[in-house]
């Protein structure tokens, strides 16, 4: 008769304190309570799985009941070992709580531990997996748990100790696994590899220990899982990628790479290809996540071996990865990270899968564009500068630099408006306007900085402003065209916009927020139309130039001065309907923001 076949991960099970790995202070504290004869009533074992909970009560089973013990190094042949060894229930009782989680298999167990043991010198009862119990089976088991009988021990196992109840935790002595080493893991994989001849290379084993996730369970299953493929050659680490559904180093170096070169043509069909082998978009970017993390560690480590050990990579492909490394920033490779994390989050609730990685691809290989965070960071304090000194300094600040990058056309406009306004002083301003006209066609063309200013103050009064709604109407449909602490006007480029503005919830929403940021009482707010400033542009009249004085004729000057007087007096009175509209001196302004931004201010 064929003798069953034993998985390795219960043939190697450990049967005593010497064979459990990685726990070496929960080895240390349970050995000197046997040894001191301190037993506690009742153990809460807590611990990722596959780290040895059960079997460290099964080993502290088995050194309290075996007729040599209470000993360290339990004999494994006495009949209360053997009943251990076998999960024959006789003394130690193996509950598994998930499916024994009622008040009435609580009660069931405690009207059992009256009865003596039969093999032992205790009564044990090891309950795995205890978080699941229900409230009630808890309470139940309050009492007991804490004054049990003299000969009954309780061991308590759970992967999630915040589930159980304090007073549950409070009544046991309490110890926490850790996830077992990578070292100590492969280490424990040579020995059995060793002992089962199994034909197997170290990376693959690196490869192992990595993927069981400090579970030495998991490790054992995937050893012999792999370990068939190990008769005619030697099993490597793309053996195990295969198994496990993991892309190749080369390839996920390929994909990276076209990453860094911004090539989304190659890109997808190489997506498409590696997904019509087999692997799962979930897979595949969880790949991606995990070799993103491996260039940031490059990236950051300088100790090669500690590299060696947190990657799993080998002396090649470090120099590879350490060279990719280089192409990504470290906000870079988070950045893509945090993407990659939230795709995979979408595949999972998706039913088209293969779309969202497509679009995964897609957007890694575009990544240059998108706004890095150092630029939002310099864009916050440039911002934040801009903000900095007071609304009346910066609104005086506007006024000043407006004037520096207007056109000569534009500039022309306004100083005629003002020579209208002051015929007595048109000499002097039509020079300063010549002047200014001058140094304006000397002004460089990329010159922005006070369309940036009054965006700026535009964009903290909007922020002044408490309603959401009444933020977005201005923020999406108004331009500012002058903000001063005298005087602020508004565009809209419709009427119905500029009704719904000076009326109202709305009207009262902007009048609070310039009266808060500029600190005036009363502000004047103008709301008008972009068309009502084109028209005032096309109806400002043109100014004949002044003459020049001519000495040889003082008569001729002087007669052509009066007439030029008379002419600007005529203006005067014929403009008087109108004089509101033309002095609004910032319509020129207008325009210009206007074709600057087309017509729309960034939010």
């Amino acid at each position: 008769m064929e003798t069953k076949y034993i998985p390795l991960y219960r043939k190697y099970r450990p049967q005593t304190f010497h064979d459990l790995i990685g726990q070496e202070n929960i080895v240390h504290a349970l050995s000197n309570a046997i040894e001191l004869k301190r037993i506690s009533h009742a153990y809460l074992l807590c611990g990722p799985r596959g780290t040895g909970k059960t079997s460290s009560a099964r080993i502290l089973a088995k050194s309290l009941n075996c007729k040599e013990g209470p000993t360290l190094t339990p004999c494994g042949k006495c009949p209360a070992c053997l009943d251990i060894m076998n999960s024959v229930p006789v003394d130690v009782i193996e509950i598994d709580a998930a499916s024994n989680r009622s008040v009435e298999d609580t009660q069931a167990i405690l009207e059992k531990i009256q009865y003596v043991p039969v093999n032992g010198r205790y009564k044990i009862y090891v309950i795995d997996e205890v978080h699941m119990l229900s409230n009630h089976a808890f309470n139940a088991l309050l009492k007991t748990l804490e004054e049990p009988p003299e000969n009954v021990i309780f061991i308590l196992a759970t992967t999630e100790p915040h589930k159980v109840l304090d007073t549950i935790i409070s009544r046991c002595q309490r110890f926490d696994f850790r996830r077992i080493t990578t070292d100590d893991i492969v280490k424990r994989l040579e020995y059995i590899s060793q002992q089962e001849q199994i034909n197997i290379s170290k990376e693959a084993l690196y490869a192992i220990a990595k993927n069981s996730q400090g579970g030495m369970r998991d490790a054992l299953a995937l050893l012999d899982q792999i370990s068939v493929l190990g008769i005619n050659k030697q099993i490597e680490t793309e053996n195990i990628n295969e198994i496990l559904g993991k892309i190749s180093y080369d390839t996920l170096f390929e994909i990276v790479q076209l990453i860094i070169d911004s090539d989304t043509q190659k890109s997808v069909p190489l997506i498409d290809t590696i997904y019509s082998k087999g692997n799962e978009p979930v897979q595949i970017v969880a790949n991606l996540i995990q070799y993103f993390r491996d260039l940031m560690l490059a990236k950051n480590c300088t100790d090669k071996d500690l590299i060696y050990s947190l990657t799993g990579i080998n002396e090649t492909i470090y120099e590879r990865t350490k060279k990719q490394a280089e192409c990504f920033s470290i906000s870079e490779i988070i950045q893509i990270i945090d993407k990659l994390s939230y795709y995979s989050a979408q595949i999972k609730d998706t039913t088209n899968k293969y779309l969202w990685l497509e679009l995964c691809i897609i957007d890694l290989t575009n990544y240059k564009n998108l706004p890095t965070v150092e630029s939002l960071l310099k864009r916050i304090e440039q911002l934040e500068n801009g903000s900095s000194a007071s609304p009346k300094v910066q609104a005086n600040n506007i006024n000043m630099t407006v004037n520096k990058v207007l056109p000569t056309e534009v500039k022309q406009v306004q100083d005629d408006n003002k020579a209208v306004q002051q015929p007595e002083k048109y000499e002097n301003k039509h020079s300063e306007a010549t002047d200014n006209a001058k140094k304006t066609e000397e002004v460089p063309a990329d010159s922005k900085s006070t369309d940036k200013d009054m965006h700026n103050l535009w964009v903290s009064i909007l922020q002044s402003i408490d309603s959401p709604p009444n933020r977005a109407f201005y923020a999406n449909l108004a331009h500012p065209i002058e903000i001063s602490e005298k005087k602020v006007v508004i565009a809209f480029s419709k009427e119905m916009f500029v009704k719904q503005a000076k009326e109202g919830a709305k009207n009262q929403a902007i009048v609070n927020a310039v009266s808060t940021y500029l600190n005036v009482a009363n502000p004047v707010i103008e709301i008008i139309t972009s068309d009502s400033i084109d028209t005032a542009k096309k109806n400002t009249p043109v100014i004949p130039e002044k003459p020049e004085k001519k000495e040889e004729n003082i008569d001729v000057i002087a007669q052509e001065e009066a007439e030029y007087q008379q002419y600007i007096k005529s203006q005067n009175e014929k403009n008087d309907n109108t004089r509101d509209l033309q002095n609004v001196d910032t319509s020129s302004q207008a325009n210009m923001i206007k074709d600057i931004f087309d017509g729309k201010f960034i939010n």
